[in-house]
């Protein structure tokens, strides 16, 4: 069988702190395979063969969060939106030992992680399955020579809006006003129309780990919303 030929994608975050709790340690090896969404990495799924999300979650529309932190956005949307499934992705592994300890805690059953990267994600999503996509205080990269690096470019929103389902919502949150610029500038030419934007949060918001280190290093949060045309 001939398989589609494996793109080359850089990747600047961090993959692992220095630290891991035992805790934390015992979660993933507990906890994680069994989250898994399905075969989403190229070296297990090399065809690049689309999620199967109606037997994933019994035919409830499909949420995604794009690098959830710590967890706490995630876990909460879960437990308020039992009718839905949700997939989180963040390669960063001690993020998503944060979430495992808060899965056990709060027993939701409607959430699935991917401890990678979310372009991966995107190759195997079938095409317009996803009905609702958060971007939540990603990371800033500062550096002009950097800026190609941020989430709200091309590379990374073309296969987004792929698949977005017609009509499905994106949220984005950042403390960066660059970032604001750069995501009003590129996200609409990538089929999306601006609905909303401020400093006021969405009605369902719960305060992150990264709202709060910015609320006190005295940065404005800045909320955005996007429909999928």
């Amino acid at each position: 069988m001939t398989h589609p030929e494996r793109p080359h994608r850089n990747f600047y975050g961090r993959r692992k702190g220095k630290h891991l709790k035992q805790s934390h340690e015992v979660y993933l090896d507990e906890d994680l395979e069994a989250l898994s969404p399905g075969h989403v990495s190229w070296d297990n799924n090399p065809a690049r063969n689309d999620l199967d999300l109606g037997a994933l979650f019994a035919g409830r529309d499909t949420w995604l969060e794009i690098g959830f932190g710590g967890g706490e956005h995630v876990i909460h949307q879960a437990g308020e939106n039992p009718d839905v499934g949700i997939i989180g992705c963040e390669p960063y592994i001690n993020g998503v030992a944060m979430l495992l300890g808060k899965i056990r805690k709060a027993s939701v059953d409607n959430l699935k992680i991917y401890p990678g990267d979310v372009r991966d994600m995107f190759d195997v999503l079938p095409e317009r399955s996803i009905s609702k996509a958060f971007l939540l205080y990603p990371d800033p990269w500062p550096k002009a020579r950097h800026h190609r690096r941020r989430f709200v470019t091309p590379e990374h929103l073309e296969p987004l809006a792929r698949v977005l389902k017609t009509g499905a919502e994106f949220r984005v949150a950042t403390d960066i006003p660059d970032y604001v610029r750069q995501t009003l500038e590129e996200v609409p030419n990538t089929g999306f129309d601006l609905v909303r934007q401020g400093g006021e949060p969405w009605d369902d918001w719960i305060s992150t780990r990264y709202e709060q280190k910015a609320l006190r290093e005295g940065r404005a949060p800045h909320y955005l919303t996007f429909r999928k045309t």
